[in-house]
């Protein structure tokens, strides 16, 4: 691996820690200026968040602005720019259809719906509505650059498609923290390498990311309280239906 991606994973890792430091030196900061106490320790989170996330993603850049480097996958030729356009909007339902697949295929194992990750999201884009900047454009841009371009690349280059996609998807569920749910992060880091290979352009994937990333917040965010209400209507549906069984 060239020293370039080295440093671009180790800004991803210091960024995903940066909180243990940053978050206090926020809240003591916002105290100095006057906001209550209580007030920063709901906005450091979110606040932070947006910080890290930002200041990672210009670093990153400009690692990748300012290297030569090109891995197999980009020394091939890429597909036209139309192509590759056309490519990111079907890479959206690509990985809308591979989501639902995969959470089928998880309810059938008896693996709870719903994620614990994305649900702490919506409630920090709710103290801090800037949070949507990070988690929909800065979030998708790091993990592609990191998980596509830089693990899967990498591995590309040694190992064929499925092996490389499932090693650098795994990685990719390790770092949402959510192992329950490893067959759908797998299935949206299938769907992401294929974009990629298949265009030779990680602007591609990006897109599709960032697109789908996008349309989840909002409309969990928009539309959190339709969203309770309907599962909360299904969850006692299924009570009447296992009260009717038992009898």
């Amino acid at each position: 691996m060239k020293k370039e991606y080295g440093f671009i994973l180790i800004t991803y890792i210091l960024m995903q820690l940066s909180g243990i430091a940053g978050g206090p030196l926020l809240y003591k900061t916002g105290v100095a200026l006057g906001v209550e106490p209580i007030r920063m320790e709901t906005l450091v989170p979110g606040y932070w968040t947006v910080i890290s996330f930002s200041l990672a993603t210009l670093i990153i850049l400009l690692i990748l602005w300012r290297s030569t480097y090109r891995n197999d996958i980009e020394r091939q030729k890429p597909v036209p720019l139309h192509f590759a356009a056309l490519w990111a909007i079907l890479g959206v339902f690509m990985a809308f259809a591979a989501q639902i697949i995969a959470s089928s295929i998880e309810t059938r194992l008896g693996i709870p719906q719903g994620s614990e990750n994305t649900q702490d999201i919506i409630e920090l884009v709710k103290g801090v509505p800037l949070v949507i900047l990070a988690v929909a454009v800065f979030g998708p841009i790091l993990e592609e650059i990191v998980f596509r371009k830089i693990i899967f690349g990498s591995l590309y280059n040694r190992l064929p498609f499925f092996f490389a996609a499932l090693i650098s998807s795994l990685m990719f569920s390790v770092a949402h923290a959510e192992l329950e749910h490893t067959i759908l992060y797998a299935a949206m880091g299938f769907t992401f390498a294929f974009l990629y290979v298949k265009t030779k352009r990680i602007i591609v994937p990006i897109v599709a990311h960032v697109s789908m990333n996008t349309f989840v917040v909002l409309i969990q965010y928009v539309f959190a309280d339709e969203i309770q209400e309907m599962i909360r209507k299904a969850e006692k549906m299924e009570q009447m239906s296992q009260w009717i069984r038992w009898f």
